[in-house]
């Protein structure tokens, strides 16, 4: 009070501050809070670091007398030292107030940008300001000199911070002398010698430099000086590194120095994890790290993956963090094609497409990145789905971008490409319709001069193009190669994408050379995918491009000039860009498939080495596929291979090369089953030697098994992780194969068998493989021993092989509506023809040729067309002068079906492990509304069956409704033998979706197949359509029979078209007694007991429904 001699005291809680902005823009050590005491006084509160949301916390408490100051004055003031500070710092606030004004103001803030502070006024006692008078002369000089550096680093601060905010030269250079004056005092020993550094080298950075960029690199040295008198461990080594990471980044943005970036992404990365959590510096650090240029390099992906380490859920970087790395190894995938980079950038956008939903700033980006990646992905793996859900997400994110939308030309060009790459694979016009017009408004977008024209350009070249080979307009090909080249002139030198333009032209000049034979253009084509090509790293993706036009080039301008030399490289840029490895598997079988027919067209003695190559292709991209069904869709998905094992095994025929058309036939049929049937490779000889390997082999083969799924999943998410993961095991079992086959006696462990390793085939009987293909119709016989016999079939042509499948069909349809007693004339007709175009040339050779005797056994193995023919009815149906018949193909031999060569070795190898047998019998007469007729005589038929089976082994029956799906998948389990009376039914869309008709639910060959019954031994299918294949696979035998044997029935019965269960119960009955005649269990007599029933039952039942059941198996 006025006039008391009482001194009176206040007590301030220092809180916090918030929105605290520095006028420099710099990143500080910290913020302290200064209040004047008096002219020559002052406190200070603890330095606070600065809070990721601009705040900063002291919770620090003073105490003063009211009596030398009439108001209080404080300062907020930001410090660049966290160790010993070098001035008073930066000031960012002030606060003026008398005592009286704040005592009633209370507990509320001091506006937006100034600290709350509370305060009361309890009576305690003031200490004294120290004073400096009483130290030594030479102490009194240093603490001026100190003094002196301190006045002239505020005095830099605060005209760097006007600088920073007027633009006013004069400031600048006032800061400047400021701080080269302290720097000037402060020798190579001062302790503050790197702060003196960091001053002038940032009011460098941010003011001098920029007008004269030659000083970056002198301003950079001083950063550099700084850091290293801030080694790690020092309170500042953080904010040191950062500040140098800000020269390099400018330096880098001046001059384009990949040695900068690289230099400045390792600083961030040691930085990161020096930045305290919740910091404004480490939000800083992130954000600058994800403003770094993408960097496919193992550290440039590393720090993307300590960035998001650092943006945990919930953190609001998180969804840029996602987005840069996907982005980064995504660069990796471009540049080495591991399809487990792209799969892992698609995961980390479905991500942050996730954290950003519509409404959200970066939604649009989001949706448009995974929309880029899926497209990839496609391309690399031909999976439909993704290149769906990328044009759905291309038209999504257009949508919610109008016309006048900021972007909208880069979603124009990518929705174009997309639907481009669709147009390739679908042929709908109205996807390249619409890709030109979405390609020319783009281009409206980007005029010339715009940074993306050159891209637009190539990318309305790429539409117009496609559209001349799809509709031939000549305008449209004129115009492609204009804008190819447009864009070409408008990229520069070094443009990551001008190699892909070199290619797009060369592509364009290549096809209208082929129509108008003018050689300027196809010298040019050529010139140009050779530029292309060097400017390529040897394992680049698009090298794959260029060769791929090249030999193009070449192929082109040898079928007009005819110089030999042109076709030589045309197959060596075959060669190349089939076995390109880091392209993916689609495009690599395309030019496979491309390499096969150019070599037979021109008969090039490297045609056989294309069939192989094609092979090998299609069983590594198929195995890539987590799934049967996935599997199935990437073997159907090209033009030409269904048709390929039978045209390779025509190709080695046509060179007299036998044994390589047996290896090449059996390697590429019955893919399906091959694939899946390594996983169930019995290993008693490899146990053996070494138990540990085999152990190994079948823990990852279990794994693989389960990894495969019947259906993929329908959450993409899960689906993308599970692909991942199932390439991994594959990976993993891949490298144990690789370890088995070092073994002295493995070296060919689960590679395609050579000839001698099949004839193993034929120890019981010969094997005749009948092959169909558009090049020839032949049979290949293979005997017990030595090299395979040839039988040409020089009447039969695979248009007639078709046309006789089809009157089979009409002749099956036509005698199932006659009487049983009317004769089956087109059936005889067609017996016949079967007879003495097919089956005749081959009789005769295994009679006089090898020899083979009447009654024995022999094995069929037809392909494409021969699978839909019943070959084991040909019947010559004539009377000899005495009378008798001549003898029909099973009165000279006993004949069964293999779908494959291997599938039958399997078979005769799982023979050794036999259990004591047990029988069961499902049968299902009532399956119940839209699942078929009622077959009336099926439980007498199980009665029947009970009946024939030996007392002596156990046996049982499931009817009715206790015959439902898993009632039957466990039979089927549980039980060697098995007999089947149902509805069947063979699903020529989705083979694997074929089935028995249950009581509830539908028995799938799926089902089926995921069981592994390693000793099951016979199944007798008395239901329709078991054995007749799938005719879109590669010349695959996809059908219930055959998923019987392969689970691990080794003899079965099935039927190839509808079975009568009225008249069937004849031949059923006939069939079981002469295979327990003699009261044994002995399944390798099936093919026998079936060929004596159907003998024996001539008066009883009618042709079709005799010539209707097969034996498959040993």
């Amino acid at each position: 009070m006025p006039g008391s001699s009482k001194r009176r005291y206040i007590r301030l809680q220092v809180i916090n501050g918030k929105n605290l902005q520095v006028p420099s823009d710099r990143i500080p050590a910290g913020i302290y809070v200064s209040i004047i005491v008096d002219s020559s006084r002052r406190w200070n509160s603890a330095i606070s670091v600065l809070s990721s949301d601009e705040s900063a916390a002291w919770g620090n408490t003073v105490t003063l007398l009211l009596h030398p100051s009439p108001a209080l004055s404080v300062e907020i003031r930001a410090s660049y030292e966290a160790d010993r500070m070098l001035g008073r710092g930066e000031v960012i606030g002030k606060l003026k107030m008398s005592w009286d004004e704040l005592l009633d103001h209370g507990d509320e803030p001091f506006g937006e940008s100034i600290l709350p502070i509370c305060a009361w006024c309890p009576p305690f006692p003031h200490a004294e300001d120290c004073r400096c008078t009483h130290l030594p002369l030479s102490k009194r000089r240093s603490v001026w000199l100190e003094r002196n550096i301190a006045r002239d680093t505020d005095a830099g601060h605060a005209h760097f911070a006007k600088y920073v905010a007027s633009k006013t030269v004069s400031h600048l250079n006032h800061a400047m002398q400021c701080f080269q004056s302290v720097l000037n005092q402060c020798p190579a020993s001062h302790p503050d010698r790197a702060t003196a550094l960091t001053n002038l080298a940032w009011a460098r950075l941010k003011g001098y430099s920029r007008n004269h960029p030659q000083d970056i690199d002198a301003t950079t040295s001083l950063f550099r000086n700084a850091l290293e008198l801030r080694p790690q461990r020092h309170p500042d080594h953080a904010l040191s590194l950062y500040n140098l990471t800000q020269a390099l980044n400018w330096r880098y943005g001046e001059k384009d120095t990949a040695a900068d970036i690289r230099e400045a992404a390792q600083l961030y990365h040691e930085l990161l994890p020096l930045c305290p959590e919740g910091t404004y510096l480490r939000e800083i650090v992130i954000d600058e790290c994800n403003e770094l240029p993408t960097d496919a390099s193992d550290e440039g992906v590393h720090l993307r993956r300590v960035v998001l380490e650092f943006c945990p859920p919930g953190h609001q970087l998180r969804p840029i963090a996602l987005n840069e790395l996907a982005e980064a190894v995504e660069a990796c995938f471009d540049q080495r094609g591991n399809i487990d980079d792209l799969d892992t950038s698609i995961r980390l956008r479905r991500e942050a497409m996730s954290l950003c939903p519509e409404g959200h700033s970066d939604h649009n980006g989001c949706l448009n990145n995974l929309a880029l990646s899926l497209k990839s992905r496609f391309n690399h793996q031909g999976k439909p789905n993704d290149l769906d859900e990328a044009i759905s997400l291309h038209e999504e994110v257009l949508r919610l971008c109008p016309v006048g939308y900021e972007f909208r030309d880069f979603l124009l060009d990518n929705l174009g490409i997309a639907l481009i790459t669709r147009f390739d694979k679908r042929i709908d016009i109205d996807d390249i319709t619409r890709a030109v017009s979405l390609d020319r408004e783009a281009l409206t977008l980007r005029p010339p001069g715009h940074p993306h024209h050159d891209a637009t350009l190539n990318n309305l070249a790429l539409a117009l193009i496609t559209r001349y080979y799809a509709l031939g307009v000549v305008e449209d090909i004129n115009e492609a190669i204009d804008r190819f080249r447009e864009s070409l002139q408008s990229s520069w030198l070094d443009h990551a994408k001008r190699h892909v333009y070199l290619s797009n032209l060369s592509s364009a000049l290549c096809s209208r050379f082929k129509q108008t034979q003018k050689n300027e253009d196809v010298e040019e084509a050529i010139t140009l995918c050779q530029e292309s090509l060097a400017s390529l790293s040897s394992l680049h993706p698009d090298r794959w491009l260029s060769y791929r036009w090249l030999k193009e080039a070449y192929l082109s301008r040898y079928r007009i000039l005819h110089d030999p030399a042109d076709l030589s490289l045309a197959i060596e840029h075959f060669r190349l860009a089939s076995g390109h490895p880091t392209q993916g598997f689609p495009n690599r079988i395309q030019t496979a498939l491309h390499w096969v027919a150019a070599a037979e067209d021109h008969k090039h003695d490297s045609v056989l080495e294309a069939y192989q190559v094609c092979l090998e292709l299609f069983d590594s991209h198929v195995m890539t596929r987590s799934s049967v069904i996935s599997r199935r869709e990437a073997a159907t998905a090209f033009d030409g291979a269904k048709s390929l094992p039978v045209d390779a095994a025509s190709c080695a025929i046509r060179r007299h090369n036998l044994r390589r058309a047996v290896e090449l036939m059996e390697q590429g049929r019955g893919q399906q089953w091959s694939l899946a049937s390594r996983l169930r490779t019995p290993l008693e000889d490899l146990e053996s030697i070494s138990p540990e390997l085999a152990r190994k082999f079948l823990h990852l083969g279990k794994h693989l098994s389960d990894a495969q799924g019947s259906v993929a999943s329908t959450d993409r998410v899960d689906a993308d992780r599970a692909a991942t993961e199932y390439r991994r095991l594959t990976r993993e079992w891949e490298a144990t194969v690789a370890e088995i086959r070092d073994l002295p006696a493995f070296s060919r462990f689960l590679l395609p068998p050579l000839y001698e390793d099949l004839q193993v085939v034929a120890r019981q009987g010969p094997v005749i493989i009948l092959v169909a293909s558009q090049y020839s119709c032949n049979a290949i016989i293979i005997p017990t021993s030595g090299d395979p016999h040839h039988v040409p079939l020089p009447s039969v042509t695979l248009i007639e092989l078709t046309n006789l499948k089809d009157r089979f069909a009409r002749a099956i349809r036509q005698a199932s509506r006659m009487n049983p007693a009317e004769p089956r004339k087109d059936l005889v007709v067609l017996s016949r023809i079967i007879w003495d175009e097919i089956m005749l040339p081959i009789v005769n050779v295994l009679e006089h040729v090898l020899k083979v005797e009447r009654r024995s056994r022999i094995w069929l193995c037809p392909t494409a067309a021969f699978t839909s023919i019943p070959l084991h009815a040909a019947n010559p149906f004539l009377t000899k002068p005495d009378r008798s018949k001549e003898p029909c193909l099973e009165d000279l031999y006993i004949c069964s079906y293999t779908p494959t060569l291997s599938a039958l070795v399997r078979s005769r190898k799982l023979m050794k492990k036999r259990v004591p047998p047990s029988f069961v019998a499902i049968g299902q007469g009532q399956p119940g509304a839209g699942k078929g007729k009622d077959l009336l005589a099926v439980d007498s038929e199980l009665e029947l069956v009970h009946k024939l089976v030996p007392a002596t082994v156990n046996r049982t029956a499931i009817s009715g409704n206790a015959a439902t799906r898993a009632g039957a998948l466990e039979a089927l389990q549980e039980n060697t033998w098995v007999h089947l009376a149902c509805h069947g039914k063979q699903d020529r869309m989705q083979p694997y979706d074929s089935h028995f008709v249950m009581k509830d639910k539908h028995l799938t060959l799926l089902d089926i197949m995921e069981r592994d019954i390693p000793h099951a031994e016979f199944a007798f299918l008395s239901a329709c359509h078991t054995a007749v294949g799938d005719e879109e696979t590669p010349d695959e035998v996809i059908h219930l029979a055959a998923g019987l044997q392969f689970s691990g029935f080794k003899s079965v019965i099935g039927t190839l078209w509808e079975v009568d269960d009225a008249v069937a119960k004849h031949v059923v009955e006939a069939f079981y007694r002469y295979m327990f005649r003699d009261g044994v269990m002995d399944c390798t007599k099936a093919a026998w007991a079936l060929n004596c029933a159907t003998h024996s039952v001539k008066t009883k039942v009618p042709l079709e429904q005799r010539m209707v059941f097969v034996h498959i198996g040993v």
